[in-house]
């Protein structure tokens, strides 16, 4: 083979470990921690959908969770993937702000 051809086969192979390593690797790592902030989810834990709603789970079944919102004590079904994460904007704010704190210093 010559040089060129060598070169050219070595920057694809270049390129796909970049691509691994800069987008597939990570977004597997953030599937696999959402998976389990949803499976280790409990009656009585407070989460927001990607919807944007909050409430405190009431009951979990297989594949859906119910959550009941507010005070009038509304109670919906959502199916596992939908659920965003555990506990409030509020308090993800709160702790991201937290970590940057802790790194500036």
């Amino acid at each position: 083979m010559p040089a060129e051809a060598m070169s050219s086969v070595l920057m694809i192979l270049i390129m796909i470990a970049v691509f691994y390593f800069l987008l597939i690797r990570p977004e597997s790592k953030k599937k696999k921690e959402a998976a389990a902030m949803r499976a280790s989810l409990k009656v009585g834990d407070q989460i927001t959908t990607i919807g944007g709603i909050v409430g405190t789970i009431c009951a979990i079944k297989e594949e859906t969770i119910v959550m009941e919102t507010g005070a009038d004590r509304v109670r919906i079904e959502f199916t596992k993937w939908a659920i965003s994460s555990k506990g409030t904007q509020a308090e993800q704010d709160v702790t991201a702000q937290e970590k940057k704190d802790k790194k500036d210093k």
